[in-house]
Order: C-alpha cells, then sequence, then structure tokens
C-alpha cells in the first residue's frame, strides 16, 4: 500500500519530467515539414524520453498500519492480516520482558505496526495511560523501551439539575459514563434506587478528579465528593483512604460508611422492567403469580455482581429461572440471579465470592420475553423485597475519626464550591 509520502514522491517525478516531454514535443515539432496539417507526434519517443528521466530505484518505503484490537483478536493473527513474518512475532515472545506487555490483549487497544517486505521495523503498543512499549529494530534484532508519559491531575466540580433522566443531566454537566455510574452505583445505590426513585427536580454535586495528559483530557479519575437530593432529602458522601490504607471507600460526613451489606441492583442496568409483586400478572402464563424478586432490563452479555459476599450453593439450569445462581450470605439470607446467558469462567459451587464480583452475565434463558436479570432476596427462605428491606451500616473505626474528618472537611467544602448548574470549576490540581 502506498503511503502518503510515496505519492507525493510520484507528484514530484511526474512534475520533474514535464520539461523534458515539452522538449522533446518542441523538438519534433520544429523538424516537421511545414504544412497545414497538425505535425505528427512521437509518442515512442517521448516514453522513452519519460522514463530514462525517472529516478532509479524509487519504492514506496516502509508500510505503517495502526490496528484497533477486536474481541478474541491475538498477535498471531494480527501479524497475519499485516503480512509480518510470525517469526518476529516468536523473537519477541521469547523475551520475558516484552511478552507480557505483547500477549495480554484488550478490545479496544491500539497496535502501531511497522514493516516493510513483511519485515517489523516497529512496533508500539499503550499498555496504559502512562507506559508504552516501544519496540524498534537494531541491526539483526531489536530494541525496547518502556516510555512513560505521566498524567497530570486537576480537581473539578459540576452540578446539575434533573430534567428527565441522571444521565442526561450528567453528561450535560460534563461527566463522563463512568463518574455517572460511579455516583449511582458506589455511592447513592445503597441509599437512592435510581430506577424508581428519581423525580424531576432532583439534583447532585460531584467533586471529582480529572486525568490530563500533555495538556490533552485522558478520562475521568476517582469522585473525592458527592451530594444528592432525592425528593427533598439530601445524601452526602466522601471518599476516604487512611494513611496505612487500612481504611477506604465511601462515607457519609459524620463517618457511616455508604456501603452495605447488599446492593441494591447488582448490574448496570437500563430499566427495571417487573418490580416485586406478589400478585403480578404473569406475562407469559397470563396468570396471578407471585413476583417474588425484581427484573433489571439490561442489554444481553451485561456483567451482573454477588449482591454481597457469600458461597455459591447453586449454579445451573432451573426451570423458569433458566440459567441460575444462588448465593448464601449466612443468617438465612440467599440471593437469586436468573435468565443469565452465561456464568463467570470463575463460578464454581462452593466457591466464595465478595461483594460486586461478576458472576454471570444476561440474557433471557427460562421463561423470559427479554434479556433481563431476575434478582430475589430471601430471608429464611421467605421473599423480601430488595429496594425496600434495611441495610446495616458500617462504620470507620474511632482510631481514624480524626484523620477522616480533617479530609472530610475539605472535601466538602470544595463540593460547596461548586455552583451553577450544567457549569463545573476546576478547583485544585492534585
Amino acid at each position: 500500500m502506498a503511503t502518503e509520502a510515496a505519492v507525493r514522491r510520484r507528484w514530484l517525478v511526474a512534475g520533474a519530467t514535464l520539461p523534458l516531454i515539452a522538449a522533446a514535443v518542441s523538438l519534433v515539432l520544429m523538424r516537421a515539414p511545414a504544412t497545414d496539417a497538425p505535425a505528427p507526434v512521437d509518442l515512442t519517443a517521448i516514453a522513452a524520453t519519460e522514463t530514462a528521466a525517472a529516478p532509479e530505484g524509487l519504492d514506496d518505503g516502509p508500510d505503517s498500519v495502526e490496528v484497533t484490537v477486536q474481541r478474541d483478536d491475538t498477535l498471531d493473527q494480527i501479524f497475519r492480516s499485516v503480512g509480518i513474518d510470525l517469526g518476529t512475532l516468536a523473537e519477541l515472545r521469547s523475551r520475558p520482558e516484552v511478552r507480557k506487555a505483547l500477549d495480554v490483549l484488550r478490545p479496544g487497544d491500539s497496535i502501531t505496526l511497522t514493516h516493510a517486505n513483511g519485515v517489523l521495523q516497529s512496533l508500539n503498543r499503550q499498555i496504559s495511560d502512562t507506559l508504552t512499549l516501544s519496540v524498534s529494530r537494531a541491526g539483526d534484532g531489536y530494541a525496547v523501551n518502556y516510555i512513560e508519559n505521566p498524567l497530570e491531575t486537576e480537581v473539578v466540580g459540576h452540578r446539575a439539575r434533573i430534567e428527565s433522566s441522571l444521565f442526561e443531566a450528567g453528561q450535560k454537566a460534563g461527566m463522563s459514563s463512568r463518574t455517572i455510574m460511579t455516583l449511582a452505583n458506589q455511592i447513592f445505590g445503597f441509599d437512592i434506587d435510581f430506577a424508581l426513585d428519581i423525580r424531576e427536580g432532583d439534583e447532585f454535586g460531584v467533586l471529582y478528579e480529572q486525568k490530563f495528559q500533555d495538556g490533552h483530557y485522558v478520562s475521568d479519575g476517582r469522585v473525592l465528593a458527592a451530594e444528592f437530593t432525592n425528593q427533598g432529602k439530601t445524601h452526602r458522601a466522601v471518599w476516604f483512604e487512611s494513611k496505612d490504607g487500612e481504611v477506604q471507600g465511601y462515607f457519609t460526613p459524620d463517618g457511616k460508611g455508604m456501603r452495605k451489606a447488599f446492593l441494591r441492583a447488582p448490574l448496570d442496568f437500563t430499566r427495571v422492567s417487573s418490580g416485586f409483586n406478589l400478585r403480578r400478572l404473569h406475562p407469559i402464563l397470563g396468570i396471578v403469580r407471585a413476583h417474588k424478586g425484581t427484573d433489571y432490563a439490561a442489554p444481553t452479555g451485561t456483567p451482573i455482581w454477588a449482591a454481597g459476599s457469600g458461597r455459591v450453593v447453586f449454579a445451573g439450569r432451573k426451570g423458569g429461572y433458566g440459567n441460575v445462581v444462588v448465593i448464601d450470605h449466612g443468617k438465612g439470607v440467599q440471593t437469586v440471579y436468573g435468565h443469565m446467558s452465561r456464568f463467570a469462567n470463575s463460578l464454581r459451587v462452593g466457591r466464595g465470592v465478595g461483594q460486586g464480583d461478576t458472576i454471570g452475565y444476561v440474557g433471557m434463558t427460562g421463561a423470559a420475553t427479554g434479556p433481563h436479570l431476575h434478582y430475589e432476596y430471601r430471608v429464611n427462605d421467605v421473599p423480601k423485597n430488595p429496594a425496600t428491606i434495611p441495610m446495616p451500616r458500617t462504620e470507620i473505626p474511632s482510631k481514624y475519626l480524626p484523620e477522616f474528618r480533617s479530609q472530610a472537611e475539605v472535601a466538602l467544602a470544595k463540593l460547596e464550591l461548586t455552583s451553577g448548574a450544567d457549569r463545573g470549576e476546576r478547583l485544585a490540581s492534585r
């Protein structure tokens, strides 16, 4: 494939030959007999002149290709598709410091390859936001370098007012989807049901980090403080990490943990398609049958998390539940996850799981009219509504309270400085 540089060289060659062509045409015309008929032009002589004028050894040079990694791609496949000798890949993999950086591919990763006639000249692969692997040909082998490009972190604050949805308000205010999901799932999701409780006019404010590289925005970072006013009640939270690393998480201003024993919703869902209802009309059977859980509609393949820490006591096919997982959390509490498309690779009966671990993926196996998760919360085998059952909080140990209060006061003061819906303020650098 000709490169842009090669195309420019061709134009230069063509431009350089034009005077020679014109001279040849003039010479033929000067020697033609003086008649009224047009003088013949010897195109063979012109072609010969053009060929003689072209520089020898002109080629297109190395080809450079940027490859975006797709799901299930391997380096072997990528090298074959580009036309690079697989022996080079084997040579690079023989070096332990390179093999690990090359073989772990993630969908969306970008790899830039430069080669000449199938021989690799250079390879650049961004390993993380701050580190790039650079491989370049050096004599009969390859030189390997890791290029560090550190990130700059700034603290910004945004406030927004909900008119139609949380996502629309957050994105309009300049927040990324990641920050909005952190707000909903990790911080306030234990106290607010974001599918059923959100109202027009609810307001929220967020203080969070933004990462930049060489002056260009890279991504949102950690949320440092947030508040959410839902139906007139304001909830506040701050991030705290003790100096010794023993305590970390989101806490209320008085030191009570935002995280509770169980998640209200164990996945990123689009809507509640059916709530807890002991007298629901079944959508398939057409009869009144108790709906002992909550159905969360989400695209097939959406990760499903363990709502709390526990032990897997069942994972398999079970009637209308389809592919279902049951987790025992002790003290008579069990959670049930139905209609999965598939289970997580690491899931095993008898194996322990932590809150937030992926246990499977949304599907529509069993008696389901569309992809969703059927989620149940049982106490001594009696179904309870997970949206309303009280959940105990954890608290910061007393010896960490002075350290917590000093951090919380600063974060909440900065949060208070944010003002004006849909507008963010750069508050500080870190």
